[in-house]
């Protein structure tokens, strides 16, 4: 079903890989919940909405496209959900945002279901690929540093070094030194095994704690928090919630199709310019995103954590199927997940090295010809300082064609890539941002 032997690999290389999928993402189940409570969402709803989200998408991505990309609540949209949707401008009880979430997740399995989207992947030029991945590997990177207060907040700088004496950062830099130390020695399933041994570390060292024991009974999930899809729509009408359906489609297209091509291309899965299989695999975030919404979470999104499976071998969707697996047993794990998902240096290693891995796509970027050269490097820039794939893909989207144009060069450009250089400027100028 997989096609293990035609992609190079074997069960128990996509068993480990799917542990290490699962390790560096397991955190969503708890800040998820965390982020929305914010917005006044009983915490156990959105716990389980969140699994239930990842368990439909990744599964779809899994079974139907048959690639190792996991789906699960995305961050960021989770933050505009509860501070500019609920608690912001828009100002909305958040019943009623998870309407606008269910009809953006509706219209974004309409787009799916068409060749819109596999056309964009196509329209997007070579140079802007490398620069998507690249770009991711630097954000992830960026993230993994800075959760471990390896970088910290500086008051001129924005950022800077952190408190190398701080227990945080010692354990991830002895976490990192540990799996840089299993790469070099060319050790099967490194990643998985700098994890593992991370958190024996910080088990005996007292920063891993299982106080509320291992298992809890998951709270019964709630259904339609909105009332009806037919109430979600009304909704969308009568509170003008326009501008909030456009930016969750809008985010959630690009930083998915960002992260896909980039996950892609790591696993050596896309053929010249195209992505094999990819309206099955475009349509599991925009079916998770409507399902989500039922049970009362924020829009999914393909997870740039699903890098470090592949770097440990993983390139079928029985990665992912592990992964779903592991986040339905968490649901009865709750207080264990918690605790290790508590501790960000045990994965942030891997989100490290990963982001390494990624940047070869750097040599593939034609550095001589400015046009092509300057969009690729304001998306590698803009992606880990915005905190944002997609804003990262906008800015490159709106100087891609910009340039093309000036250079005389416009018939090179696909038309797909003005039609959105136009949405992303209105977006930016005009829009809250997700």
């Amino acid at each position: 079903m997989f096609k293990l032997q035609e992609h190079g690999t074997n069960a128990k290389t996509e068993v480990l890989a799917g542990f290490t999928t699962f390790l560096t993402m397991a955190y969503i189940i708890i800040v998820n919940p965390i982020i929305l409570s914010q917005a006044g969402v009983p915490f156990d709803t959105v716990f389980m909405a969140t699994i239930i989200a990842t368990v439909i998408g990744s599964l779809w991505m899994a079974l139907f496209a048959n690639y190792p990309i996991a789906i699960a609540p995305g961050m960021g949209l989770n933050a505009y959900f509860a501070f500019s949707v609920v608690n912001g401008q828009e100002g909305v009880p958040y019943e009623i945002a998870f309407g606008a979430v269910f009809v953006s997740g509706l219209l974004f399995v309409i787009l799916s279901l068409t060749p819109f989207r596999e056309k964009l992947i196509e329209a997007i030029p070579a140079n802007l690929k490398h620069g998507i991945t690249a770009g991711i590997g630097l954000f992830i990177a960026f993230i993994g540093l800075r959760l471990t207060g390896i970088i910290a907040d500086h008051p001129e700088n924005l950022v800077g070094l952190g408190d190398l004496h701080s227990p945080s950062v010692l354990l991830a830099l002895g976490g990192l030194a540990i799996t840089l130390i299993l790469i070099a020695l060319n050790v099967n399933r490194a990643l998985f095994f700098g994890m593992i041994i991370t958190g024996i570390i910080a088990y005996f060292t007292g920063q891993l704690r299982f106080e509320e024991g291992f298992v809890a009974l998951p709270a019964a999930p709630e259904f339609f928090i909105f009332g009806s899809p037919l109430q979600a729509f009304m909704d969308v009408v009568n509170y003008g919630l326009y501008a909030v359906v456009f930016s969750f489609l809008l985010v959630t297209i690009f930083d998915t199709t960002g992260t896909m091509i980039g996950v892609a291309e790591q696993a050596g899965l896309m053929k010249g310019n195209k992505m094999p299989r990819a309206r099955q695999a475009l349509l599991a975030d925009s079916v998770a995103t409507t399902a989500g919404s039922v049970f009362g979470t924020s829009p999914t999104s393909a997870y740039i954590e699903s890098s470090s499976g592949v770097a440990a071998g993983g390139r079928t969707g029985l990665t992912t199927v592990v992964v779903s697996g592991l986040f339905i047993l968490a649901a009865f794990f709750g207080p264990m997940v918690s605790a290790v998902s508590g501790i960000a240096a045990i994965t942030a290693p891997a989100l490290i090295i990963v982001g390494s891995f990624m940047m070869t796509s750097l040599g593939k970027i034609e550095w001589n010809q400015f046009d092509e050269a300057f969009p690729a490097f304001l998306i590698i820039l803009s992606m880990p300082l915005t905190s944002s794939i997609a804003t990262g893909i906008a800015l490159g989207f709106i100087s891609y064609p910009l340039l093309k144009l000036v250079k005389g060069k416009g018939r090179e450009v696909h038309p797909l890539l003005y039609l959105f250089a136009v949405l992303f400027f209105y977006q930016l100028a005009f829009l809250p941002h997700a």
